[in-house]
């Protein structure tokens, strides 16, 4: 039996929706075919990113940043969730009606100032997980602990 698929989309597909990506992967990737895209993707993901994944041990190697039109008419996504405001107003109609859609504002580490940008990732990381295993109680499944210590 196949897993449930769900894409996680913001604009650049740099820092929210790859930490989403990443996140829902290590908690609950036993349950889920997860992936990620962007509206206007970047080409790569923030520095911050990689780094504020990988202290809590996750690897971000075999993510890179992607753009929705992938996977216009190659896959049915049972849920997309979008992750900022641009996303949700100019992500293509097909995938807002595809499956059950959730619309999950961050903050976008791209836009924090440089001197902050880090501290302010680890916060938005913190805030994508707490959304991500409160969805994940909602649907009955206990997210996996991959925090290495």
């Amino acid at each position: 039996m196949s897993k449930p698929k769900v894409i996680f989309i913001c604009t650049g597909n740099s820092a929210r929706s790859q930490i989403a990506e990443g996140l829902l992967r290590s908690l609950a990737g036993d349950h889920f075919d997860v992936f990620s895209a962007g509206t206007e993707p970047k080409g790569g993901i923030l520095p911050e990113v990689q780094e504020v994944l990988r202290e809590v041990g996750i690897d971000t190697s075999l993510q890179w940043s992607k753009s929705v039109m992938e996977y216009m008419g190659k896959v049915n996504f049972a849920n997309v969730i979008t992750v900022c405001a641009d996303a949700e107003e100019n992500c293509p109609v097909v995938f807002l009606n595809m499956g059950t859609h959730d619309h999950w504002p961050f903050d976008d580490p791209a836009k924090f100032d440089e001197e902050q940008r880090l501290e302010s990732t680890r916060r938005v990381r913190e805030q994508i997980e707490e959304r991500l295993r409160l969805w994940l109680t909602e649907q009955s499944i206990t997210p996996r602990e991959y925090r290495q210590a």
